[in-house]
């Protein structure tokens, strides 16, 4: 179909929010190996995973066949308030670059949260308070998702305690705020209120933390505390699953106009987006429909993918999580400070692990001071400031933009805009003051964080 008519935000009504999530674990020859209990090394069943995650959320993580799992209407309903979410036409970026590409960005960052986060945060809490629960814990890196876990807790009425990497917690006061504001507690990470955080301080004295560090104290006081559990908002199975409304809204517009996209780009921490927006699409390659080149986009600052070892690995710092099939740094690894808080995790999505391994999709890494030299030319042309992780995604979409310049080829490029960066001004202010450097670690600092990897017979 001739693109050069679309609309340049495609928008679906209401009734055409997907009704289900869509399970891409049901469609893959090689499933995703199975989580493993720290204790036995054994494969985790229900009731092992009960003392930390909900029960229904559980059956959800369990689930490798299921290719559709039905939404509850209270969670639909709570969607259209910011939902469905649009598919915008980059038309002016398009002609700033001067590329015969077409560029469609999928954005998420039209509700309080400000990213994709509030699509799996309303569905974890609602599951809680099905259960009986008084509250939930977790951690956050960049606060979008402890943002969006305080909103989906408040408008619930549980209780919500939010472990925040120490860094985040510094670098972004504002978005700690805001949760706050929604009633949540929020406690720096590593902190001294846990046995697994003065543990962690110890041992790396002056530590800015990690989402390892914070899953670990969020585990900690979930299975401390009777009436908690704990939640998590990226990497899980059932955390994919959740954000496939990403993907099946962005499937759903390109399919009004008749519009097949090429190259399909997002960023990658520990998957939730990337997940979310690929799921259906990969669906479809994996069925052997349609094929599509699929790019994974993480700061080379913490390139899990892209020289990580894929293997069992824990989950988190403390060691007291299930331990995951995944492409990983090391539980041990500290990322450098960078400013992409949410990517700033030493594994990957199992689901996305397995996909990459099978040579379904690819993967690069990016030096931060060219990702937010993307973020600034996103911003001053298409006029919304986005999130330093959503950045990522652009640097590729604009690096894919400009070979088809060269080339000529019309490729048609989808990409995830999973939010908006204005809780993000102390990296963009650095930025701007030309104080922002690129640090990447060295082969030893992997080899010694690669060492630590727990020996499975598996």
């Amino acid at each position: 179909m001739d693109q050069n008519n679309i609309p340049y935000k495609i928008y679906l009504s209401e009734d055409e929010i997907p009704k289900q999530w869509y399970n891409v674990r049901a469609d893959m020859k090689n499933k995703p190996a199975p989580l493993l209990n720290p204790a036995t090394m054994q494969p985790m069943g229900f009731d092992d995973l009960r003392p930390v995650f909900c029960d229904e959320l559980i059956k959800q993580e369990l689930d490798d066949t299921t290719a559709y799992i039905d939404i509850p209407d209270e969670i639909r309903s709570f969607y259209k308030m910011y939902r469905p979410a649009p598919l915008v036409r980059a038309y002016c970026l398009e002609k700033a670059l001067g590329t015969p590409a077409k560029i469609y960005y999928k954005f998420e960052g039209n509700n309080t949260s400000g990213s994709h986060k509030l699509n799996s945060a309303i569905v974890q809490a609602y599951y809680a308070k099905q259960q009986g629960l008084k509250g939930v814990t977790t951690e956050t890196g960049a606060g979008q998702w402890g943002t969006a876990l305080s909103m989906a807790s408040a408008y619930l009425g549980i209780d919500c305690k939010v472990y925040m990497v120490k860094v985040s917690y510094e670098q972004k006061p504002f978005r700690r705020e805001v949760m706050r504001t929604y009633g949540a507690s929020v406690t720096p990470s590593p902190s001294m209120d846990t046995e697994i955080g003065r543990k962690i301080n110890a041992e790396h004295p002056g530590t800015t933390g990690s989402l390892g560090c914070a899953i670990s104290e969020a585990v900690e006081v979930a299975t401390k505390t009777e009436g908690y559990r704990y939640v998590l908002g990226s990497v899980l199975n059932q955390v994919l699953l959740h954000q496939t409304v990403i993907g099946l809204e962005a499937k759903a517009a390109l399919d009004k106009y008749g519009i097949t996209p090429d190259i399909i780009i997002g960023c990658a921490g520990g998957g939730s987006n990337l997940g979310g927006l690929i799921s259906p699409f990969m669906g479809e390659k994996l069925r052997g429909e349609k094929d599509y080149q699929i790019i994974a986009i993480e700061p080379a600052s913490c390139p899990s993918f892209t020289r990580g070892k894929f293997a069992y690995d824990f989950c988190d710092t403390g060691m007291v999580c299930p331990l995951a099939k995944m492409y990983t740094l090391g539980s041990n690894f500290i990322p450098s400070a960078n400013h992409a808080g949410g990517l700033r995790y030493h594994g990957m999505s199992p689901i996305l692990s397995q996909l990459y391994h099978d040579g379904l999709m690819e993967a690069r890494s990016v030096e931060q001071t060219a990702v937010f030299e993307a973020a600034q030319q996103f911003a001053r042309v298409e006029g919304i400031l986005p999130a330093p992780e959503s950045s990522h995604a652009i640097r590729a979409a604009i690096d894919e933009a400009l070979k088809c310049k060269e080339t000529g080829e019309e490729k048609t490029i989808l990409f995830g805009l999973t939010g908006t960066g204005y809780f993000d001004m102390v990296a963009y202010q650095k930025f701007n003051d030309g104080e922002m450097s690129d640090y990447i670690p060295t082969d030893e600092e992997l080899e010694k964080s690669f060492a630590t990897l727990p020996k499975v017979n598996a």
